[in-house]
């Protein structure tokens, strides 16, 4: 609120990091400290560096954009800790139903757990009445996680301490992942449409591995354009994707990763980068040559993203969408 308060009366913001002003204060006579000489310190820092990066109000749809998806982190972050619940609590009374699912990925599964979280219960409808009562649902591949369930209630005769207990925290949390994969479906069907306001939504769209979540996310961290960058390798070094050179005396060409960037962007760089694969001949090309060359698989996923971030660059700067380079295989005989 401050800032757009500042911008709005014409203001010009720097961005000084907490890091700065604590180096500097060593170097201003005296150990005390006060808020009037951080504040001058401040003021000197402002006044006499040159190399401070100016702070720029993203625009309303980034703004949204990165509310939005932020907020669908978290809840992503809330259902993994659900599921981390879920399994640790089967754990204590029924372990072979278990390790029978992937409740990350398998829906039929926690429907069945809203129900049917107990041995006995398993045991006493039977495959085929319970595969008709998925299936009665919406469920997929009712029929297999039937027989999958009882096939564990059978594996299992003993009855552990806390069944009761276990099974009704089972059932809630269950209940709690439907929930929370319906809040992220309309999440995500909100993303899509404030991604479509954005006037490079389409440009970003047209790169192979960005989707609407990943394309909404690089959007929301660069601030909705490239006005805050001089140029693109300013922005491949904000996202973590350029190295830093750490030379001193004889030593040069001494080259690592740098400290200090945006995780966020650099994920969503890297995931892209990563789905490119799959439908991007040029990216998979350039991907096997660093591979080739002796690169781990994140090295040559760092440098592909790397070489995507200059296309993605001109996209957004010429307001064009990508096209395909053609990519020449070799024939071997």
């Amino acid at each position: 609120m401050l800032i757009a308060l500042l911008a709005a009366h014409g203001q010009r913001l720097l961005y000084i990091p907490g890091r700065i002003v604590h180096h500097a204060s060593a170097t201003y006579r005296g150990d005390g400290k006060t808020d009037a000489k951080d504040a001058r310190i401040i003021a000197d820092q402002a006044r006499m560096r040159t190399d401070l990066q100016p702070v720029r109000i993203a625009t309303d749809v980034a703004l949204g954009l990165r509310l939005l998806t932020s907020h669908r982190l978290d809840v992503i972050h809330d259902r993994v800790r659900a599921i981390n619940r879920l399994r640790a609590t089967m754990l204590e009374y029924f372990p072979a139903l278990e390790r029978a699912f992937d409740y990350s990925k398998n829906k039929a599964a926690l429907v069945l757990l809203c129900h049917y979280a107990t041995p006995e219960s398993l045991r006493r409808i039977g495959v085929a009445r319970l595969a008709a009562w998925l299936k009665a649902r919406g469920c997929r591949n009712s029929s297999g996680v039937a027989k999958t369930a009882v096939d564990a209630a059978h594996e299992q005769t003993t009855a552990l301490p806390a069944l009761s207990i276990g099974s009704a925290l089972v059932t809630k949390l269950a209940a709690a992942i439907i929930a929370i994969d319906e809040d992220l479906a309309g999440i995500d069907a909100e993303i899509t449409e404030r991604l479509a306001q954005h006037q490079s939504a389409a440009n970003l769209l047209s790169m192979p591995g960005f989707g609407p979540v990943l394309a909404a996310t690089f959007l929301a961290q660069i601030g909705g354009t490239l006005d805050a960058f001089e140029n693109v390798d300013r922005l491949a070094c904000v996202a973590g994707l350029a190295p830093v050179p750490r030379d001193s005396g004889r030593i040069s060409g001494n080259l690592h990763r740098p400290r200090r960037f945006n995780r966020r962007l650099l994920r969503t760089c890297y995931l892209a980068a990563l789905s490119s694969l799959k439908n991007s001949p040029a990216s998979r090309a350039f991907y096997d040559r660093k591979r080739a060359e002796g690169k781990s698989h994140k090295q040559a996923l760092i440098a592909l993203a790397r070489r995507r971030m200059n296309v993605i660059w001109a996209m957004l700067r010429d307001n064009t969408h990508y096209v395909e380079p053609t990519v020449n295989v070799p024939i071997t005989t």
